[in-house]
């Protein structure tokens, strides 16, 4: 039986976890990634335990779980230092069956790409979708190098997803969700901190510690999108958050102006009629972008991979009736942790003081009366489990 064929546009976290699972399953896989290399820029990700089962099915939901650098206490403060509520790793694992995980987007690109034969992945290689085919023709994408024919093709191609365009280019796309945010890796600061997320009048820091002793810090503030400082984007941060509770000041005094990141938010304010047409779906951000306050954009386009995979039997002539299982399977959740990643969104960015210190109030008062009531806002994301078979955690894995 000749393998079925797989053309994934995009070398993102969910495209390439998508080529990872559909290898597993006996595909034949080409990922086109239009960059020059695989360079993820300089920013963390943060895995909960949901999308670390969905690795599982690739066999790396273990090796992403040994990176784990939270342990102990952590929480939300006030930009003076003040704790408004509390979290602890221990508890965080014991609810969701595992541990918080925030690794570089570099270390997990390299994991996923340690799942593909060689040469699978071709960089330099601008794709568009010139054919979405159906079940009399396959699938056509082409490149500056040719066109190539599959049987499936994954669109994800992220926040701007010409695939997108072009399968509903009637839908308006992502919203701007009203605030901007910057990203930044410095070295090791050299003194203990507590990983935390501060909240003030429209802005927020979080510190997080990685694996390896670096640290991750982004921050967001309420501003007009397309927006750039006038001299560099750690000048903007100095002026935005330099006299925040330490290690605020620490971090910034650490950062190198050419390696802060910043990009204005967009979310997915109206859901596509599918996240599929013909033989092409939608994964990731290409299909449902949402703003980053619960942390789950990378995890949502993981389990998006895993589970589209595990409707695509391996040499199935036409895909249609798996596709609208993933559609099916898929639209609804995502469109919920979008919906609920906005109302965070809302309420971390407030800007008026009187709501912002009604928020503060409410905060400390029921962290104080109902100990681990934050948590309870992941129940139903995070507790997640994959609708296929994954190996053990801890068990002995395949060579």
């Amino acid at each position: 039986m000749q393998q079925p064929r797989a053309v994934v546009i995009g070398a993102g976290v969910g495209g390439l976890t998508a080529a990872a699972a559909l290898h597993r399953r006996g595909w034949s896989l080409t990922v086109l990634e239009r960059a020059a290399r695989l360079e993820p820029v300089g920013a963390g990700i943060s895995l909960a335990p949901n999308s670390q089962r969905a690795l599982d099915a690739i066999d790396l939901g273990d090796d992403v779980r040994a990176l784990a650098a939270w342990q102990g206490g952590g929480g939300l403060r006030t930009p003076g230092g003040r704790w408004l509520s509390r979290m602890d790793s221990a508890a965080t694992a014991e609810r969701f069956g595992g541990p918080l995980v925030l690794l570089h987007r570099a270390t997990l690109v390299d994991l996923l790409v340690s799942r593909l034969p060689e040469g699978v992945v071709r960089t330099g290689a601008a794709a568009r979708l010139a054919d979405p085919g159906g079940a009399d023709r396959p699938a056509r994408v082409t490149t500056e190098d040719g066109t190539y024919e599959a049987d499936l093709v994954i669109g994800a191609d992220g926040i701007d997803s010409a695939v997108r365009r072009a399968l509903f280019p009637d839908h308006p796309g992502p919203r701007y969700a009203g605030f901007t945010t910057w990203r930044v890796v410095i070295p090791d600061l050299g003194r203990p901190f507590e990983p935390h997320e501060t909240w003030g009048r429209g802005r927020i820091w979080g510190t997080q510690p990685l694996k390896d002793g670096r640290v991750y810090a982004y921050a967001a503030a309420v501003t007009p999108p397309g927006g750039r400082a006038p001299d560099d984007e750690r000048s903007e941060l100095l002026r935005l958050y330099g006299d925040w509770h330490r290690p605020v000041p620490d971090v910034l005094a650490a950062a190198a102006p050419q390696d802060v990141l910043r990009h204005d938010i967009r979310y997915m304010a109206e859901p596509l009629p599918a996240y599929h047409r013909g033989r092409v779906a939608l994964l990731g951000d290409a299909a449902h972008a949402m703003a980053p306050t619960m942390g789950q954009g990378g995890n949502q386009a993981i389990e998006d991979a895993v589970v589209l995979a595990h409707h695509l039997a391996p040499g199935a002539a036409d895909p249609s009736a798996a596709l609208a299982a993933y559609t099916r399977d898929r639209l609804p959740r995502t469109m919920d942790v979008v919906r609920r990643s906005a109302r965070t969104a809302r309420m971390v960015t407030l800007t008026s003081a009187p709501a912002v210190a009604l928020r503060d109030i409410a905060i400390a008062a029921v962290g104080r009366l109902v100990p681990g009531l934050a948590l309870r806002s992941f129940d139903g994301i995070a507790d997640w489990h994959p609708p296929t078979r994954t190996y053990p955690s801890g068990a002995q894995r395949k060579a």
